[in-house]
């Protein structure tokens, strides 16, 4: 039976799912729209566009290390509540997506999601879930490192996941483990100075002169106080210029290279709910 594009359009109306869902609802139930728009709700597809309104704050944020140490990914996948976001399931679910994508090296969120699992892409079965679950499901973030050594830690309760790259392959596990401990502790949001735009330099300048100003300081002394400023953001803000946690009288990168006077951070990312 051919499927017009006319009736294509009245179930994309009634339902809010794709376009090739309902061409394949319809091919499926041979144009029976009633039909149609059941098997779309058994796929989560017409739940899903009745909530996508919803706020989704919740979920679980997990990240892995493939087999050979050098790739790492971590994904945030949402939900609406706490209930569903601690449900083994669940988080289960939210594994396979990460297994797919680090047994694959997917290189970027749109790339995850067009990837096959189960024989439908993720785009769909996060969908597929929302109908199951009765919540709206998406993928939030996902984030990778390519690296000589990489390294990923989840923290207890699934809501901060961390992973780092440095720039030696060896024996350097109880180093990458404090590394990404520290980013999810410390919570950096640049690797070093020299990573961080030009317009939060002049933003944190601008911000440190106008503090002084308001302090009473003389104006000839202004800039050279929000340098000061600056000095001090980069220390508390950028990771190898961050004091170590387990040794806050060196750096970070003191600490890379009291291990290896070569070891440096690459890259690293950080995921959190709610950011």
């Amino acid at each position: 039976m051919k499927i017009t594009a006319q009736q294509v359009n009245e179930l994309r109306k009634l339902t809010g799912a794709g376009m090739m869902d309902c061409k394949k609802a319809l091919v499926e139930t041979e144009g029976d729209m009633e039909k149609a728009i059941d098997v779309l709700r058994k796929k989560g597809q017409k739940v899903a566009a009745k909530r996508a309104d919803r706020d989704a704050d919740e979920g679980v944020v997990l990240a892995k290390v493939n087999d050979d140490g050098t790739f790492a990914a971590a994904v945030m996948i949402n939900c609406e509540t706490d209930f569903v976001a601690k449900n083994s399931d669940f988080i289960a679910y939210a594994q396979t997506i990460l297994d797919l994508a680090v047994a694959n090296k997917a290189k970027d969120a749109d790339t995850l999601k067009a990837m096959n699992l189960n024989g439908r892409t993720v785009d769909e079965s996060i969908t597929d879930q929302t109908g199951v679950i009765g919540e709206k499901i998406q993928m939030g973030r996902y984030e990778i490192v390519e690296a000589a050594s990489a390294f990923a830690y989840i923290h207890p309760g699934n809501r901060i996941a961390t992973i780092a790259g440095l720039n030696k392959a060896g024996d350097f596990n109880a180093v990458g483990k404090d590394v990404v401990m520290q980013i999810a502790a410390m919570a950096p949001i640049a690797l070093n100075q020299e990573s961080i735009p030009q317009d939060v330099i002049d933003r944190e300048i601008e911000v440190g002169k106008d503090q002084a100003r308001q302090e009473g300081k003389p104006e000839a002394m202004l800039e050279k106080i929000a340098v000061g400023k600056l000095n001090k953001f980069f220390k508390e803000n950028t990771l190898l210029n961050q004091a170590f946690i387990k040794d806050t009288k060196i750096t970070v990168s003191q600490y890379l290279k009291n291990t290896d006077n070569e070891l440096t951070v690459v890259d690293f990312k950080r995921l959190m709910l709610g950011s």
